[in-house]
């Protein structure tokens, strides 16, 4: 039994070589591959990193500023476990599906396994269905959260348009993502994405300890319970990436080693997030309570727009991210997916970038979106429902015995595995999505009650009127009484 194991285990992921058996390559096909077609660890774990942390890095700063310095670490470390816990998870439930599918010579080559078919083969059909709609649902407020950004950057280089006609433009840029197939595509774009948040993260460090503390600067949070798990819920959406976990784990040659990948990446992403989350806060304090995007407050230099620059282009990446899987489900859902043109795949997935686009620009409030996301959609999407999956996968003795991936003796077997799925359950379902959600949307709903909906510059400066001209004003001004029969001088 064990040795039939690990053979099972082995054959899980030798789908791509599969699919390249035979063919002889060149020196073209070769440097293609090395760009392009991306299935190694690395390649995952690099794709994880860049994904987890994109313009959450700069709102980060906004939700310290509602926790507080203290309460703001603590949670990107206790999230941080969280995450990487149900990321681990899904992998498992991933390697199960997987490994029992293959022993009903189930052949994957020119398929990609979701999440929903996860829970569909291991669960049945009303897990697939609360799955798919809660999955589907937060990856496309993910895309709109990515578009909400790219506007908010680029207004901090260029304001002559306002925040909503930046959205029209790049919701037509990031349509281009229908031309990259799959997520073994990503190879390079991930690599440099990981780049682009790093000297980001490292610009905001260093340019809130070069600035210093403004004048006057208040460190008052936490103030009010709706600020709190607002900030808390932004946090929760931070670390909860991994709704693509499924897909970057296909794109994998060996999807078995991914277990411990997410937890590396979200190591390396702390690294990133803390000292610039707290170095903003403590030279802004306050004031980042009305300034969601942390860009806003630093005076325009070479360094800051190169920032801004590489964020745009990271979002551009994050956007494909979230998108690609979207693609999928709206693929099979016409028939599309094995579709071997390209072409015809790319003009098929056009309609899924329309209702994000629209989105974007109803409800363009960037920051306080994250939080509603994250109670809502991120709560049950990569927490709730991993941990519930994995009970009740293996709830029989049978289950668990027969188990591709037994649970670590570090975590405590399978009796550690349950209590700690418990304890994510309870926690997440009342703090996360209970307090979460109704601080989140209290926010929320402020916001569309101050800006409204549709607003065309979301948190913008109002527009300084420049002096009149004085040959105007001599033109506008009435003309001084005349009083010819006095010509008496007052002493």
């Amino acid at each position: 039994m064990a040795a039939d194991k690990v053979v099972e285990t082995a054959i899980v992921g030798n789908y791509v070589e599969m699919e390249t058996e035979g063919k002889p390559d060149d020196m073209k096909t070769q440097f293609s591959k090395f760009l392009w077609n991306g299935g190694s660890v690395y390649d995952a774990w690099f794709s994880c990193a860049s994904n987890q942390v994109a313009q959450v890095l700069l709102t980060l700063p906004y939700s310290f500023s509602q926790l507080g310095m203290l309460s703001g670490i603590c949670f990107q470390l206790f999230y941080g476990l969280l995450g990487s816990w149900t990321a681990y998870l899904i992998s498992i439930l991933y390697v199960e599906y997987r490994t029992r599918k293959e022993r009903e010579k189930v052949d994957f080559r020119n398929h990609v396994i979701q999440w929903f078919e996860v829970l569909d083969g291991l669960l049945g059909k009303y897990w697939r269905n609360v799955g798919l709609a809660f999955n589907c649902t937060f990856l496309l407020f993910g895309s709109v959260i990515q578009l909400i950004a790219c506007a908010s950057n680029i207004y901090y280089i260029n304001d002559n348009l306002d925040k909503r006609t930046w959205t029209y433009i790049f919701g037509a840029c990031c349509a281009t993502t229908v031309f990259i197939p799959s997520f073994h595509n990503y190879r390079i774009w991930s690599f440099l994405g990981l780049i682009m948040t790093t000297y980001t993260a490292w610009y905001l460090t260093i340019a809130s300890l070069l600035h210093g503390q403004v004048e006057g600067v208040k460190h008052s949070g936490p103030t009010k319970m709706v600020l709190y798990f607002t900030g808390a819920t932004n946090i929760l959406y931070t670390f909860g990436g991994h709704a693509v976990t499924v897909e970057i784990m296909h794109a994998m040659w060996k999807p078995q080693k991914f277990k411990a990948i997410y937890l590396l990446a979200t190591l390396y992403v702390l690294t990133l997030t803390l000292p610039s989350g707290a170095a903003v806060y403590w030279a802004f304090g306050d004031m980042l309570l009305n300034h969601s995007n942390a860009f806003a407050l630093f005076p325009r230099s070479s360094s800051r727009d190169m920032a801004v620059i590489l964020m745009l282009i990271h979002q551009f990446i994050t956007f494909g991210f979230a998108c690609t899987p979207l693609y999928f489900v709206w693929e099979k859902a016409i028939g599309m997916h094995e579709c071997k043109s390209l072409c015809k795949r790319a003009a098929a997935r056009l309609p899924v970038v329309i209702p994000i686009w629209f989105l974007a620009i109803i409800f363009p409030f960037f920051g306080p979106i994250n939080s509603s996301v994250g109670s809502l959609l991120v709560s049950f999407t990569v927490y709730i429902i991993p941990a519930l999956a994995h009970m009740f996968t293996f709830k029989s003795s049978a289950a668990r015995e027969n188990a591709v991936e037994q649970p670590s003796k570090y975590t405590g077997r399978w009796v550690g595995a349950y209590m700690i799925n418990t304890f994510v359950v309870v926690w997440v379902l009342i703090v996360g999505f209970g307090f979460g959600g109704w601080a989140s949307m209290t926010n929320f709903i402020h916001q569309i009650d101050t800006f409204g909906l549709f607003t065309k510059c979301y948190q913008c400066p109002p527009p300084t009127l420049p002096p009149p001209l004085p040959h105007l004003n001599a033109t506008a001004a009435p003309p001084p009484l005349h009083h010819p029969q006095n010509h008496t001088r007052t002493p």
